[in-house]
């Protein structure tokens, strides 16, 4: 791991505060039917054939070393601010017997640390974000990613039913009204494409205790860009 610090500091850590991070995979796990969602995500990636794929806001490593697990061929590299929480993913990584690139930065560096890659996903990090930081970290993603590189993100995004709002108020308390409310308002298709991704594709809705949790595809080309939301959350 390089020795580069986060340039901002101003980030929401695990579970809305300093200190929770070791409850945070549990957390996870209980309140946002985690498996049911990176599974779908993990479903969607192409075949890697040694792809270099990187994980952004990765958190405590689960879904990146869920990735090098199914794709044991791939490059994986996680980046995150939150230094505790990197330090249980190579953890998490040694003791799965998985080799991952662990990288302190915040994801809007993410060009900058791994240069270019194939595919770049992320999960949890964009609703925890200030809107400027949404749209920063959708433009590092883009510009991180290759020609025809495809990009995969699994968060809260826009709260369809009266249900789905109430229940995210769990999230919002946590992570701040500021930031999550224009997600729960769905505005992520449209950060996406201003960031430059084609195809833009709202691709599945995932019903959870805090609220919808949507699979959001793009792909960098040059291809007319449009935006396909779905229709209606799914049941499973």
């Amino acid at each position: 791991m390089t020795d580069k610090k986060p340039q901002d500091q101003d980030y929401v850590p695990p579970l809305g505060r300093h200190g929770l991070t070791d409850q945070y995979d549990r957390a996870i796990a209980l309140m946002t039917r985690e498996k049911r969602w990176r599974s779908e995500l993990i479903r969607r990636l192409p075949p890697s054939g040694g792809a270099r794929i990187v994980d952004i806001g990765c958190g405590t490593g689960t879904l990146a070393i869920a990735i090098k697990q199914a794709f044991p061929d791939s490059e994986v590299i996680g980046i995150d601010p939150d230094r505790p929480a990197l330090d249980l993913a190579r953890g998490k990584a040694e003791a799965a017997g998985v080799a991952v690139q662990w990288e302190q930065a915040m994801g809007d560096r993410a060009d900058d640390i791994v240069g270019s890659c194939d595919v770049i996903v992320s999960s949890l990090v964009f609703h925890q974000c200030a809107i400027e930081t949404k749209q920063a970290i959708a433009d590092a993603m883009f510009r991180a990613l290759r020609s025809g590189g495809l990009m995969f993100v699994a968060d809260y995004g826009l709260q369809r039913s009266l249900l789905m709002r109430t229940l995210f108020r769990q999230v919002q308390l946590l992570d701040g009204f500021d930031k999550t409310e224009p997600s729960a308002k769905g505005c992520m298709p449209g950060i996406f494409v201003a960031a430059g991704f084609a195809e833009v594709t709202e691709a599945k809705v995932i019903q959870t205790p805090t609220g919808s949790i949507s699979i959001y595809e793009g792909r960098k080309d040059g291809a007319g860009t449009q935006v396909e939301p779905a229709t209606s959350p799914a049941a499973a």
